[in-house]
């Protein structure tokens, strides 16, 4: 029998629907499940894909299948199973075969498995995949790190059954060790910001200008033919439009406002701190998200303090929808730029020479944040590669200049009518404090110096580093 190109273990929803993929790109893979009827089951189901599947039922026939050296996609739930299977599966494998982690791992876990396994003969990749159910299924956006030799012996079967933006494949090796994944990790740190900012103007829409659900579906599926054309954008104009099969009522009215989170977007919020690098968009998405699950604190609240008195539907809706869409625009470029802002520090920490461009090329197709913009930051990176930030480029700083302006207007009417939008109104600050050649941190080294006489450095640059506050510390402490 002809060896499988490559093997996968784990055939849940999104491993299943790689492994039929992968079948389909015309590549033979062998595939195991540590539950036999599922893949029993699996293959059963498979269809006029069986001929490209090899369904083994145990790990040693599982291994035997594979072509060396043999990559084998880990598909199971993050974590400690992981480490599992990779201990059930070392004893079978051999020099140069490719442990691949394909879930949505901590980039630090991917990066001790690769450490781990650097004198043994084997070599692991950690691979963002990027789409969800029906990007595992159809194409999705795959960010690879590992080392060079490991990505060419998978870069054919992953260019095969990745997204593809025309005609370019939505797949690129990104570094050494754990590159893939952290870079993944920012992905939705960003994908968390541009969710929540959504939701936070359909807040005012529905809660400031009194739309419906349909009404408000409508005014996104305008704004997805223009600046704002993106996944997340598309998909809200259709929920919106839903009803529910058994009230009638309009799906997202009978939906508890409490939204879930596994983890990633946590992840690249502590990340951002650990680089030292500001991404106030991201952990406003974060922090929103727990404020969200605490909704029995909520509803209580609420009864004992009220709402703020609401404020009028502005007189001018149709210039209003104008400021809501370009103050989305604004704040949806605060949150990719504070991301990429982590990925380039990250790639300095690392050594890992991340390709901004590249990234930006393959979440053009696939991927959850795909959007119309894509290709504007590729260009801007393109053009200027090491640029400080992603606002200070050409292309963008105009964007950010015609648009900051209905932000300010757009977060004014929601602070002023008690309507909350962390994320725009974190986008906004961002803006400002990023822009400000002369902050306010020097009372703050001030303060600092006082209490704990950490030093500050002056403006004119005289050797003098402690106030002349000296004993009223004593006095005043």
């Amino acid at each position: 029998m002809e060896q499988a190109e490559i093997g996968l273990i784990g055939l849940g929803v999104m491993g299943a629907n790689l492994a039929l993929n992968i079948a389909e790109k015309g590549n033979r893979i062998a595939v195991f499940n540590r539950t036999v009827e599922v893949t029993r089951k699996f293959y059963a189901d498979a269809g006029d894909l069986q001929g490209q599947i090899i369904p083994c039922e145990t790990m040693e026939d599982f291994v035997a299948a594979i072509r060396p050296p043999r990559p084998i996609i880990i598909m199971i739930k993050a974590g400690d199973p992981v480490d599992q299977q990779m201990e059930l599966l070392k004893p079978y494998l051999s020099d140069g075969d490719i442990m691949i982690d394909a879930g949505n791992a901590n980039f630090r876990d991917t990066m001790r498995r690769f450490d781990h396994l650097k004198d043994s003969g084997l070599t692991f990749i950690g691979m963002g995949v990027s789409g969800g159910e029906e990007g595992a299924r159809h194409g999705p956006s795959i960010m690879v790190g590992g080392t060079e030799d490991s990505w060419k012996r998978v870069e054919k079967v992953l260019t095969s059954i990745s997204a593809k933006y025309n005609g370019d494949p939505c797949v690129a090796w990104l570094g050494e060790n754990g590159a893939g994944h952290f870079v993944k990790t920012i992905h939705n740190g960003i994908e968390y910001a541009d969710m929540q900012m959504i939701a936070e103007i359909y807040g005012i829409l529905r809660d400031g200008m009194g739309m419906s659900a349909s009404q408000i579906g409508d005014v996104f599926g305008r704004w997805n033919t223009g600046r704002l054309n993106s996944y997340l954008i598309e998909i809200s104009e259709k929920v919106l439009k839903a009803t529910d099969p058994i009230s009638g009522k309009p799906m997202v009215d009978v939906i508890v406002d409490s939204a879930g989170q596994k983890g990633t977007g946590k992840w690249s919020v502590i990340e951002a701190q650990n680089m030292g690098v500001a991404a106030t968009a991201i952990e406003a998405a974060v922090s929103g998200r727990v404020l969200s699950s605490q909704r029995v604190e909520r509803l209580a609240a609420e009864k004992i303090l009220g709402l703020p008195q609401g404020q009028r539907a502005p007189q001018d809706g149709m210039a209003f929808l104008a400021d809501l869409e370009n103050a989305l625009l604004a704040a949806k470029i605060g949150a990719y730029a504070q991301g990429f802002a982590v990925m380039a520090a990250a790639s300095k920490e690392f050594g890992w020479n991340l390709p901004m461009p590249t990234i930006a090329k393959i979440w053009r197709a696939g991927c959850i944040i795909r959007s119309g913009f894509l290709d504007e930051i590729t260009s801007a990176f393109t053009k200027d590669p090491d640029a400080a930030n992603l606002i200070v480029t050409p292309a963008f700083s105009t964007m950010v200049k015609e648009t900051d302006g209905a932000l300010r207007r757009v977060v004014s009417y929601a602070a002023l009518g008690g309507l909350p939008v962390p994320a725009l109104a974190s986008a906004l600050s961002y803006f400002d404090a990023y822009r400000r050649g002369r902050g306010t941190a020097n009372l703050i080294q001030a303060q600092r110096d006082f209490f704990g006489a950490h030093g500050f450095d002056r403006l004119d640059g005289v050797d003098k580093h402690h106030g002349p506050w000296g004993s009223g510390l004593a006095t005043l402490s």
